[in-house]
């Protein structure tokens, strides 16, 4: 019997973490930290369901920090076996993971220097250690070639477009074919490929993260110029909050088509989180995970200055002429662009633009409700800037494009399990499969076990 259970990214958009079981055999699909609502982020530090010494294997779809973001946890608390990838993930996933451990540490460091955090002392969900004890246990994959797991698993990825090295997992186990999406990418966009079509399987496990929406219809360059342009014209500046992989590329892109055109030439662009430039650069060493050439890959590249250090970070703070900033992490959780927000969204001249899914009890959710001031680092900072998002440039399957992935599915499978999405939008998605493909479809709980 194979069986099914969600311990993260049920009935929300962040922590993914699904467990396959089969003749005592553990194998567990993504491994992400869970993000945003205190009463997620808590989940974090509270023990998995079952010893990390009795999982098997880990696959994973793609490096964001909640579908990756735990796995130092695991291995720090057990783990010991393989993490398969894709090349391109396992290289995003050095950078994400990297900088998560180094992060924890700095600011558990900062809150002890500073005195706000209740903890006594505080203390990293883990460490940059942690991160390099996880990355010594990758495996590369290639796509489009199966792989044997343990237990007599068979696993192939294909591409699922999103950010570089995003895989779909087709996994044969115990005569049954489990075939997970992992995060869809959109169709047409100019950077990345179109989600591969897959043909058959017996069960689905699909993302909902826009599962109840449809993203704004227009030209995502068009739109982005024009949220720069009339916040220029009053003197203002830009800060962009995106994720460091996949957003911050895909900005620079569109940055670069308004350059070209002739807009924005006196503006200045600064990309200023080490982990993105680092990104950045991994454009060229994965060319086939893309769609640009070689020649505008340099060209996107070379549109912003780069900014790796704290200093040239702060002097960007003292410019008083108009720019746009681009800097990490997207949901403004954490990460340089705090200190951004600190200082430009007090001033009504200044655009905070959001350009990814934000999640709740996030900073990035509360300010695009309408929040008029936002904590930071243990200070209460006014919002009087304009606050926007544009979700045309988000990197995230809508809800047409999630059901034009399932379309190619042949045959209906036996049950389609919902996932990573806000309850309303993994509901919304469920009712809409029932309705337009006639397919049993569930929304799985925390924890919840399903033979399959």
């Amino acid at each position: 019997m194979l069986n099914l259970t969600s311990l993260g990214g049920a009935g929300t958009v962040t922590g993914s973490k699904h467990l396959l079981v089969h003749d005592g055999k553990r194998i567990l699909i993504d491994c992400g930290l869970f993000q945003g609502l205190k009463n997620l982020r808590e989940l974090n530090w509270a023990p998995l369901p079952i010893k990390p010494s009795s999982i098997d294997a880990v696959v994973l779809t793609h490096a964001h920090l909640d579908h990756s973001g735990y796995l130092p946890k695991l291995v720090k608390d057990g783990f010991r076996g393989n993490i398969f990838a894709t090349d391109a993930t396992r290289d995003v996933a050095e950078l994400i993971l990297k900088d998560s451990g180094h992060l924890q540490e700095k600011d558990a460091e900062y809150a002890n220097r500073k005195g706000f955090s209740k903890h006594k002392p505080a203390m990293p969900l883990y460490g940059l250690r942690d991160a390099e004890r996880a990355l010594e246990r990758f495996l590369s994959v290639p796509f489009g070639k199966p792989v044997q797991l343990p237990g007599g698993a068979t696993l192939m990825f294909r591409h699922a477009g999103h950010i570089l090295g995003a895989a779909t997992a087709d996994i044969h186990w115990g005569g049954k074919r489990i075939v997970f999406s992992g995060d869809l990418g959109r169709y047409g966009d100019p950077m990345m490929h179109d989600p591969a079509s897959v043909s058959e399987a017996d069960y689905i496990v699909i993302e909902s993260t826009y599962g109840n929406r449809i993203h704004e219809q227009g030209d995502p360059t068009e739109m982005l110029g024009s949220v720069i342009e009339r916040t220029v014209q009053r003197g203002g500046s830009v800060v962009i909050p995106a994720f460091a992989v996949g957003r911050a590329q895909s900005l620079l892109y569109h940055l670069w088509k308004l350059k070209s055109s002739g807009r924005l030439s006196t503006i200045p662009i600064y990309l200023d989180s080490p982990m993105a430039i680092s990104a950045t650069e991994l454009l060229h060493a994965h060319r086939n995970d893309h769609r640009l050439s070689p020649e505008d890959c340099d060209t996107v590249c070379g549109i912003a200055t780069y900014t790796r250090d704290v200093e040239a970070s702060k002097e960007i703070t003292a410019i008083s002429f108009p720019k746009v900033v681009i800097s990490a992490s997207g949901m403004a959780t954490g990460g340089r662009v705090l200190h951004h927000l600190k200082a430009f969204a007090s001033d009504r001249k200044n655009t905070i633009l959001f350009s990814g899914f934000q999640a709740a009890g996030t900073r990035g959710r509360a300010m695009l409700q309408g929040a008029r001031e936002i904590k930071i680092h243990g200070k209460w900072i006014p919002v009087e800037a304009e606050v926007t998002d544009l979700p045309a440039l988000s990197a995230h399957a809508d809800s047409d494009e999630l059901m034009r992935w399932l379309s190619g599915f042949r045959h209906a499978p036996t049950r389609i399990f919902i996932v990573h999405g806000e309850a309303e939008a993994a509901e919304a998605l469920r009712v809409r499969i029932g309705k337009d493909l006639e397919w049993n479809a569930t929304v799985p709980r925390q924890d919840q076990a399903f033979d399959l």
